[in-house]
């Protein structure tokens, strides 16, 4: 899977159609992922250590990677993934603008 935890993301179906995020959570053996602030549902749950008052409360759903598509950091564009390799490591780039998509971590 081409898409990591971190990038930012444009929903291309659904309801949050045209809408950006950032990606919570990859699940590879689904190919499906969970991103922050999008695709959510309510649920009604009982009291726990979750929800000490229990009651009802958002959760986002999982959705498949292939209805997303990644924003390009360089270029501000949605973008294809491709790969280049360097000496050390392979690194993903942006099909549009020919730039690395990795994320500088501090």
């Amino acid at each position: 899977m081409k898409i990591r935890k971190g990038d930012n993301i444009i929903m291309l179906v659904g309801k949050d159609r045209g809408k950006t995020g950032l990606i919570d959570h990859v699940y590879r053996q689904e190919n499906r992922i969970t991103v922050k602030g999008l695709n959510r549902y309510k649920k009604s749950v009982k009291p726990s250590k979750k929800a000490p008052k229990g009651g009802i409360i958002e959760i986002n759903a999982k959705v498949p990677a292939s209805n997303v598509a990644i924003i390009c950091p360089s270029c501000s564009k949605i973008s294809r993934i491709g790969y280049e390799k360097n000496k050390s490591r392979k690194m993903r780039i942006c099909k549009k603008c020919g730039k690395s998509i990795e994320q500088i971590k501090s």
